[in-house]
Formats: C-alpha cells, structure tokens, sequence
C-alpha cells in the first residue's frame, strides 16, 4: 500500500508553500509574496511520529480576473479531493475569511475524505482570537499555526496522521501483480494497453495528453490476476502550463507508488531524453521493478546492429537501470507485444524474491573472499552477518563494525554480486548498513 498523501489546499498567498517547506525541512516550494507564484504542484515524503506520507503542495494557480482564479482553485481544490487521503484547507487568519475561502470550503464539505483547517499567521498567543472567524465554515478541526515560526505544527501533525490506517494492508489481493504504463506523451501507452487487454478499453489518440488520468483495468491470463494501469505522459517542466496537466503528473506518480512492476516507455523514433531519465529515476527511486519498453520500432530502418547500437545509446542515458530488462515491440502491429506479460511475472518473482540467511551469508563471504572490504586509516571494514528484512525490493540488512568504511563503491559490488548469484534482473535492491552493537 502505498503512503497516505496529504494535501495542502486553499486560496494564494495563505503561506501554503511555506508551511510546505516548514514541514518538509527543506526550501523545495518557491516562497514569494506575489499570489500564484507556485508553478507546479510539488510533493515530497515526510514523517511524523514513525508514521510516513506524502505532502502535496498544490499550485499551477494563474490568477487573472476572479472568475478565473476561482476557475482555477475551484480545479485544484477537486484536485486534492481525488487525489489525497487527508487535505489541509490553509487559511490567513490576519486577512480573515474571504469569499475565496468559502468557496474552497463550500467544495470542501461534499467530500467524504477528512478535512483540516489549519488557519495560518497565528504567529503569538495574542493571535489566537483571530481563528474564532474561521468557525463559521464548518469544514472540520480547526487549528491555529504560524506556518513561518512553525508554531501549532505538533497539534497539527497530530491530527493528520490520526486519519491514517492503523496498519499497513495489501490493495486488493496480494496475489495480483499491479503493473503500470508510464513515459513520456505520445509514446504509445494507452495503444500498448489496448493491445495487451486486446479491445479498445483505452482512449486512444495521436493528440499528446488524451489519457488525462490513471486508468486501471482488471484482467486475467489463466490462473494469474492482474492490473493495469495507463497513465498520463509526463511532460518535461516547462511543458506544463496548466493545472490538468499538473493533476496528470500528479496522478502518474501516485501509480508508480501503489504497482509492483512498471513499463518505462521510450518512443524509438526520439530515442531516450532527458525526460525519460527523469522518469526511469522517479521508477527507480521508488524502489519498482521495472521493464523498458521501447515503442514504434516497426518505424525505425534497420540492420543486423540497430537493435545492439540502439540499446547501447539507450544505456548511456538509463545506465543507472541496466538491470531492466529492455524490450522492442510496436503496439500498433503487435510484434513483441505478446512477451511483456511472460517478462512482467519473471521480473515480478524476483520483486518478490526470498533467501534464508544461511544462503545470503554463504554467498556475502564469497563475495569478500574475491574481493576483500575497504579499509580506512588502518580500520578494515567487517560484514559481521546479514538477514533480507523485505521484499517489494528485495531488502538486506548488513550489520558491520563501522558504516562509514563502507564505501559507496564497495556497497555497488555487493549488490552486483548478489544480483549475478541470484539473477536479480529487473528489480533494485536494497542494501541497508547498521553497526552491530
């Protein structure tokens, strides 16, 4: 399951990026005074009291008229509804309520999901009349904070992590594989899709951007269940003008969050991009298996090298994932098509894969018997035992004397070696470094 997303919703210029940042630890919001200077909808993973989520700061706001900034948040408030599990609606308290306020609440209050007001810039005790206003909209626990001193953060915080789930349960079955179609627009997702389900249950154009959000189809071949999902492109920065792109980027992401194995899609004819970089990384950071599924190559000339020398340049920008597997097929004519479902449960067992410890110890001390540890100033490391923790990746535990031997170098030629010793292909792996005490 993946975690719970928080997001942050309101009027401009309330301090929803500065409470973002607050939270975070971190400057990744743009902070300004000017309304609407948050261009994009910006999210990262936090925790609070052991219990981890996401936090979404919504933007993409472009105010013009107030009919159109109401336009806009009226779509961004929506937004946040489909989207998070928990939404803070952020208000000012110095400006009071205002009729942009009420109108986010009047959205607000048809939603099911839980719903925090948090009412920003009680900066001092003196402040806190200043939220008896802001009853008036009934919209859930109000909460007074001062987004920039981070004063009411623990009560806050508290709050929202109450509505999350007490354990963390498997979506659906255990036994379905989840799989979902991510990559640049225009790249061949939704007609891939309609291809492997073999009817047209996709929308399926050559306008970039019809597939406007994540789409999940249950099928079954045989005895094994799955999911699949198509997603919308995600387009480089610059690229994104407007909010409904933004919720498509948002709604990708969150899809490569809650599936088990993904097709990186790269359209031949472009080869790979920046942008396809950016996106096989997110995969990768999200710890996914993963496959790379080169379309339109039925539009490509060739010779007996093309497909070498094409995967050989793909390498030079994807070199961080030469453990996926790379596959070449044309959704429009079918060819290849046929090997993704065969390569998706090969990758998936190994997402999933399980070794006793006796085995991974055996195998870690053949491994320093071929190469043996770092040493620093006179300190050579030792690998006193490891045990795998999880799977979904695969996760091993190394207890050691002293972490910080433990070179960056050396860490890659462990997990090389116990890819090769086990056939890890398509999947990362996790190496964690405790001292042993």
């Amino acid at each position: 399951m993946g975690k719970p997303i928080v997001a942050i919703v309101g009027r401009p210029n309330v301090g929803k990026s500065t409470f973002f940042n607050s939270i975070i630890g971190k400057r990744i919001s743009i902070v300004d005074n000017e309304p609407g200077v948050t261009r994009d909808r910006i999210y990262a993973d936090t925790e609070w009291l052991g219990k981890q989520f996401t936090l979404a700061d919504t933007g993409g706001l472009d105010p013009g008229s107030n009919d159109e900034l109401l336009v806009h948040m009226r779509r961004q408030v929506e937004m946040a509804i489909d989207t998070a599990d928990v939404i803070v609606f952020l208000a000012d308290g110095k400006a009071g309520v205002t009729p942009a306020d009420r109108e986010v609440a009047n959205i607000l209050r048809k939603t099911k999901k839980p719903v925090l007001l948090a009412v920003n810039k009680i900066d001092t005790p003196d402040d806190e009349d200043l939220i008896l206003e802001f009853y008036a909209l009934a919209i859930g626990p109000v909460v007074g904070i001062s987004a920039s001193h981070k004063r009411g953060f623990g009560d806050l915080l508290d709050m929202i992590i109450s509505y999350f789930p007490e354990s963390d349960i498997e979506e659906q079955d255990d036994h379905v594989i989840k799989i979902a179609v991510i990559g640049k627009p225009n790249v061949g997702k939704s007609s891939l899709v309609n291809r492997i389900l073999g009817e047209e249950r996709v929308i399926v154009s050559d306008i970039p951007g019809t597939t406007r959000d994540a789409v999940d189809t249950p099928f079954q071949l045989g005895e094994q269940k799955y999911v699949i999902i198509d997603t919308a492109g995600i387009r480089r920065k610059s690229r994104i003008n407007e909010s409904l792109e933004l919720y498509s980027v948002f709604r990708a992401l969150a899809a490569v969050r809650r599936c088990d194995v993904v097709l990186i899609m790269i359209d031949a004819t472009q080869e790979a991009t920046e942008q396809d970089a950016k996106i096989a990384r997110l995969v990768q950071e999200e710890g996914k298996a993963s496959i790379i599924v080169v379309n339109k190559w039925d539009l490509i000339e060739k010779d007996n090298n093309t497909m070498i020398e094409f995967q050989q340049r793909l390498m030079q920008k994807l070199g961080f994932l030469s453990y996926a597997p790379t596959l070449f097929i044309s959704a429009k004519t079918g060819q290849r098509v046929n090997r993704i479902i065969s390569l998706v449960n090969d990758v998936y067992d190994r997402f999933t894969f399980r070794i006793t410890t006796g085995i991974l110890n055996d195998c870690i001390s053949d491994a320093m018997a071929i190469t043996p540890p770092p040493s620093d100033k006179g300190r050579r490391l030792k690998i006193y035992y490891s045990t795998q923790v999880s799977v979904k990746p695969p996760t091993f535990v190394m207890f050691v004397n002293d972490p910080k031997i433990m070179q960056l170098s050396y860490q890659r030629y462990l997990e090389n070696y116990l890819r090769k010793t086990f056939g890890l292909n398509g999947t990362p792996i996790r190496l964690l470094i405790r001292q042993k005490k």
